[in-house]
């Protein structure tokens, strides 16, 4: 019997990373679920393993290089074969020069430093493999950026930057990278943003029909399932009234 695929997926639980695990499950693949809570790891590894998916469950923070490789060593000498970076977080919508220099910290650390530390973990041994996918979730905001997006867009840009940059490295090998930018995406992002301001966050959809994680995962399954010798290298995606980061037209 062939070997199922194995997909590593941070930030499992809720959101983008929940409709990935959920849509690579359903396409074939085994699950490496990583998070910061244990209780709702669990309660999704039971869900898939109950579709016959296997699944195994890391809990620990992206922002830790130590708890990164103490969790990736416990898993033993898994062949990854695809890594999909999604942890992350945007936190306040403060002007530059009214921002919380703790916020700054935590989105730094989680979005830039967390997706480098997952991939100077895993992405060795696919290069030394000859096989293997990196997907990194950035943004629409690391296009350009917004009113109050400052230190989240700067993330978001590196996002790209380091995503670009890999592929330039890897090009000799088969591994692809794919870098994909959702725009409004209706999740917990929001009410994390606003440190757990429900009405302030279900402002942010107002007006327009978001996209949803599910349609995120959508993406990354077209991605990861691409013949060998194509590689989706970047994919913008909006929703339809949305025309940019900072240019959405909602009903009224």
């Amino acid at each position: 019997m062939n070997k199922r695929p194995i997909a590593f997926i941070t930030g499992a639980t809720s959101g983008i990373g929940l409709g990935c695990a959920r849509r690579f499950a359903q396409g074939g693949y085994d699950l490496i679920l990583t998070g910061r809570r244990q209780e709702a790891l669990d309660v999704l590894a039971e869900e898939l393993r109950q579709q016959g998916t296997a699944v195994q469950t890391c809990c620990f923070d992206v922002r830790s290089r130590e708890a990164c490789q103490q969790a990736v060593e416990s898993l033993g000498n898994q062949p990854v074969d695809v890594l999909i970076n999604n942890a992350g977080l945007a936190l306040g919508l403060e002007p530059e020069y009214e921002g919380d220099p703790a916020d700054w910290d935590t989105m730094i650390d989680t979005n830039i430093k967390g997706l480098l530390n997952m991939t100077r973990l895993i992405v060795p041994q696919m290069v030394e493999r000859g096989h293997g996918h990196v997907i990194n979730i950035g943004s629409v905001a690391g296009d350009a950026a917004y009113a109050g997006g400052n230190v989240y867009c700067a993330t978001k840009a590196a996002v790209k930057t380091i995503t670009d940059g890999l592929r330039i490295d890897v090009a000799h090998t088969p591994v692809r990278v794919t870098n994909i930018k959702p725009g409004l995406v209706e999740t917990h992002f929001s009410n994390v943003r606003f440190h757990g301001d429900d009405q302030r966050a279900a402002t942010v959809y107002q007006g327009i029909q978001p996209l949803t994680g599910d349609d995120i995962a959508d993406v990354a399954f077209y991605a990861a399932s691409a013949p060998a010798h194509v590689q989706i290298a970047e994919v913008l995606v909006l929703a339809t009234h949305q025309a940019s980061g900072s240019v959405i037209h909602r009903e009224v």
